[in-house]
């Protein structure tokens, strides 16, 4: 999907207060639902608009360009959609076929949860869960408490050794938002911690990842995890590093077009345009993969995370190295350029595009 200028216009006029007022206003929710951003990866059974994987990458990094924050909402949203294959249709019927539908939630298995008749007892709490705010599912992921047993002669309790972890699905009456969201980018994705107590989750709205229920002919369920959601971020952050190209070099014209800012912008940009091409082809291959295969293999799978990697590390150096030289007009919280850096640096602070190597 291509974005209009009328869109994109629509969007930004608003990314001011986003950032000011920490959260996405019902105009950009709309905008989302209404083109059924949050359903790239839901079944099309489901009122979904199943989506191939570049495809997908591609819609990430358009909507990053327009605003980081919509495009970290939508990257973050779009992803839940893998859940549809791991839970019963019934459920899946239930939690993806609306509209407004969107899963918030954390994969850290930071809760507890026990075994009880018909389901679990589960408590425990989860950060940095996007889109809490306006999340019609939660989902997290806890240990599962080991059965004790005693035996007659010395009482000994023995427990598994090998933890289980589960994943559930609350309903959002079930979760208690902590809004510690403060960061100083990507500040309207409403990435709050959430907490359950003592919470009863019955048996049908659990899963694991490594059990599909159904739509096994869909090949994104296919395609491992971690390389899918670092496609994801590494495109987030193509597209606010675009964006954060664009309001450098409109402040840099307007500061006079020094020789040496301009130059350095269109070393930056031709760095961005190229790594962006390499990324996507490598995307692509590993798509071509999967059909052919019916899955992707570890060398494939360590040039995914390669080349995201490469692809978020080219996006951050865009900031680092131009935004010193955009004067003290670009220190200001609310310009352009300042809060295109902030997103940007946020964004690749993520565990899935780090590298010390």
């Amino acid at each position: 999907m291509v974005y209009t200028q009328q869109e994109i216009e629509f969007i930004r006029q608003h990314s001011l207060d986003m950032d000011k007022n920490r959260r996405l206003p019902k105009a950009v929710l709309d905008f989302i639902y209404d083109r059924r951003l949050f359903h790239l990866f839901v079944p099309n059974q489901l009122d979904g608009r199943m989506t191939e994987l570049p495809e997908a990458a591609r819609q990430f990094q358009a909507c990053s360009r327009i605003d980081g924050n919509l495009g970290w909402a939508v990257t973050i949203g779009a992803g839940g959609g893998f859940f549809a294959a791991l839970l019963e249709h019934d459920v899946s019927q239930q939690i993806f076929a609306r509209r407004e539908a969107v899963i918030a939630g954390s994969g850290m298995p930071t809760g507890t949860a026990k075994r009880v008749e018909g389901g679990y007892i589960v408590s425990g709490s989860w950060k940095y869960c996007s889109g809490s705010s306006y999340a019609t599912t939660f989902t997290a992921n806890a240990v599962i408490e080991a059965a004790e047993t005693s035996t007659e002669s010395d009482c000994t309790v023995s427990a598994s050794v090998e933890k289980e972890i589960r994943a559930f699905a609350f309903h959002p009456e079930q979760i208690r938002i902590h809004p510690d969201w403060n960061a100083f980018g990507l500040r309207a994705t409403a990435s709050h911690t959430i907490a359950a107590d003592e919470v009863f989750v019955p048996e049908h709205r659990t899963f694991r990842f490594d059990k599909t229920m159904g739509f096994e002919n869909e090949p994104i369920y296919r395609y491992p995890f971690l390389p899918f959601a670092q496609v994801s971020f590494a495109a987030v952050a193509i597209g606010i590093a675009e964006h954060f190209l664009e309001a450098a070099e409109a402040l840099a014209v307007e500061r006079g077009g020094e020789t040496y800012v301009m130059d350095n912008l269109k070393k930056h940009s031709d760095f961005l345009r190229d790594f962006t091409t390499t990324f996507y082809k490598s995307v692509e291959a590993s798509w071509r993969e999967l059909l052919l295969q019916g899955g992707i293999s570890a060398s494939t799978e360590a040039e995914i995370t390669t080349a995201s990697i490469g692809a978020a590390k080219t996006a951050l150096t865009c900031g680092q190295a131009l935004f010193p030289l955009l004067g003290l007009a670009a220190a200001m919280e609310d310009s352009e350029v300042n809060r295109c850096w902030r997103d940007l640096q946020t964004a690749c602070s993520h565990s899935l595009l780090r590298s010390y190597s």
